[in-house]
């Protein structure tokens, strides 16, 4: 088995996409193992809850997750995306087993506290079991790991999928090297948000700073990135953020936006 752990996070707006889906897990599967997948929800939960009559509310782009709601995200992301990604993946020669974070008591989180916005059934983690996730790895299976985690409780809490994958791969990196890798639907981090082609080919914590300072890099972009460089600075060997179609390329540093702490 290889030293070197492979951590992907895929976002929503891929899972959503059929023809894309199919194509990012093509690739996924022929990455080496060790390797971990971690999923977003993508529109699907609001689809279905708009089906069952759950009204969908959100608060800056986050998703309130009230009793109604917290039922039907662990229905779709633990059940429909996470089963129709683990059945997608068996056939492309890679044994993958679907899991939550309260599979094994892999991950666990309190219940955000409620300051300006009661945000309901999310989780902040607060800690990943290391050695459980170590066991399935060293079974040869792929963990396909979808964004619900536990309390101490015993409550289910929807959680932040980039979050999870950084404090994965950081957790991780007690075994291995650890490289992590954030796709999505465009080709990395964009200086300009209306062309595709002008990626930031590289980030460092100066450039960072200066590019949110002036509103280059701005709303959901902030938080992927607070992420990944925090897992830069636990450990994590490389993060790179790149378009799904590009996730061979991205491992082997030929596209996306490689993130460093050297100045």
């Amino acid at each position: 088995m290889s030293h070197t752990l492979l951590v992907v996070k895929i976002g929503g707006n891929v899972i959503d996409n059929p023809d894309a889906c199919t194509r990012f897990l093509a690739a996924f599967a022929q990455l080496p193992s060790p390797k971990i997948l971690v999923h977003g929800g993508g529109k699907v939960a609001t689809q279905v809850a708009e089906r069952l009559g759950v009204k969908t509310k959100m608060v800056d782009g986050r998703r309130i997750t009230d009793q109604s709601m917290l039922d039907v995200v662990t229905m779709v992301y633990a059940g429909l995306v996470n089963k129709n990604l683990v059945a997608q993946l068996q056939p492309l020669s890679c044994t993958a087993i679907g899991l939550t974070g309260a599979d094994a008591g892999i991950i666990r989180s309190v219940k955000r506290p409620v300051q300006d916005v009661d945000y309901g059934y999310v989780g902040d983690i607060v800690q990943v079991s290391k050695r459980q996730i170590r066991a399935l790895l060293d079974m040869y299976l792929v963990p396909v790991i979808a964004p619900i985690t536990y309390s101490s409780e015993g409550l289910l809490l929807n959680t932040n999928a980039d979050t999870m994958a950084s404090a994965i791969a950081v957790e991780m990196t007690y075994f291995y090297k650890v490289e992590l890798v954030y796709c999505f639907e465009k080709k990395g981090v964009l200086s300009d948000p209306d062309d595709d082609a002008a990626v930031i080919s590289s980030l460092t914590p100066t450039s960072y700073a200066e590019f949110k300072a002036s509103g280059v890099i701005n709303k959901g972009m902030i938080p992927k990135l607070d992420n990944a460089f925090k897992a830069l600075r636990e450990n994590v060997s490389r993060v790179t953020i790149c378009h799904a179609d590009d996730l061979m390329a991205a491992t082997s540093g030929e596209a996306g936006t490689l993130l460093s702490l050297d100045e």
